[in-house]
């Protein structure tokens, strides 16, 4: 016995043995239990990721329309603005008419004078009748007096030169008489044969052409829809055909487009049930069906779509637009942009 143990008469006990042993088999277990966890967290995300495709790479969409000037010209007045709903046909704004007016103006004065070059023409190729008339008159009268010096000079009554001179008198009736011929064919000919004269056709071309442009002029709502993008909407503002000058988002459905992984279309088919959540609406699930899937991945729709031909190619998994429908409508309105979840049922 050492000396403690003679003070205390009782065996000196290690007190650090006993716990050593509880704190290696909690380790064992921390050890254990880790990849234990592990296995069973991948094997409930396998399972519950059976019979589904996900993608958070989906927004709402809606049908939005650009709309622009047809004419060009400063902006007049402005009848809408930002968020405003409008109606098919509503006043959306006006581009100065004045111009316009005007060219219309012109136009009428073509169409009036070119009614007055085609009543010209018509009065010369009814007096070009009268001189076929006359002419053949005068030739009348020149062979009857060349038939008669004819019969005087065999009687030997007249000279030659008498003779001579009829005969000319016959030439040149017949000559007349065939320029009076040749201007009424001329003037037949400058004639539409059906309808108005060519000029006086163009000139009704250019009315109807400004009064179209005039009435453009009125720039109107093609459908129903809410106004949006209308920063450049400003009295004074150039308007310059083919620029859009405000956005209309369509007051009809909504969709959602979500762009899944090439190598779920395998699964998917339209008509397949469909699970929407929105980011800016937590909590919210809506519920949908796929519409269509794509005809073409997002990549082959981009303005410079990517070129694998310099032999710098890595191969990128695409992402192919799928189209969901709703169940009706959503609780809560559907704004063009959110972001949103979409889980597809492929099962079915």
């Amino acid at each position: 016995m050492n000396q403690e143990t003679k003070l205390t008469g009782k065996p000196l006990v290690d007190e650090s043995e006993p716990a050593k042993a509880p704190n290696k088999a909690r380790r064992i277990a921390l050890l254990l239990l880790v990849p234990l966890l592990l296995l069973a967290g991948g094997a409930w995300m396998w399972w519950s990721g059976q019979g589904k495709v996900e993608t958070d790479n989906a927004q709402v969409k809606q049908d939005i329309t650009s709309v622009g000037a047809q004419v060009s010209g400063p902006i007049a007045e402005v009848f809408v603005k930002e968020g405003q709903q409008v109606r098919p046909g509503q006043l959306l704004f006006r581009i100065d008419p004045a111009p316009y007016r005007v060219a219309l103006l012109q136009a009428e004065a073509q169409l009036a004078q070119a009614q007055l070059a085609e009543r010209e023409v018509v009065t010369k190729a009814a007096g070009t009748g009268a001189d076929i008339i006359g002419a053949q008159g005068q030739l009348t009268i020149a062979q009857r007096s060349l038939d008669r010096q004819s019969e005087l000079l065999r009687q030997g009554f007249t000279t030659r030169v008498n003779y001579d001179a009829a005969l000319a008198q016959v030439t040149a009736a017949r000559t007349k008489l065939a320029e009076a011929r040749a201007d009424a064919a001329n003037a037949q000919s400058a004639i539409a044969p059906t309808g108005d004269q060519p000029g006086e056709q163009a000139a009704r071309a250019a009315i109807a052409q400004a009064r179209l442009n005039l009435a453009r002029t009125d720039v109107r709502a093609p459908s129903a829809g809410v106004v949006s993008n209308t920063e450049r909407l400003l009295p004074g503002q150039q308007a310059v055909p083919g620029i859009g000058l405000l956005s209309l988002v369509g007051a009809g459905d909504s969709w959602i487009e979500a762009n899944f992984k090439e190598k779920d279309l395998a699964k998917m088919a339209p008509g397949q049930r469909a699970r929407v959540k929105i980011d800016a609406y937590p909590g919210l699930e809506i519920t949908g069906r796929v519409a269509s899937i794509g005809a073409g991945t997002g990549s082959e729709f981009a303005i410079l779509p990517a070129q694998n031909a310099n032999g710098n190619w890595v191969k990128v998994t695409q992402r192919v637009p799928v189209r969901i429908r709703f169940d009706g409508k959503p609780a809560k309105p559907m704004i063009a942009g959110l972001s949103a979840a979409v889980t597809v049922e492929v099962e079915d």
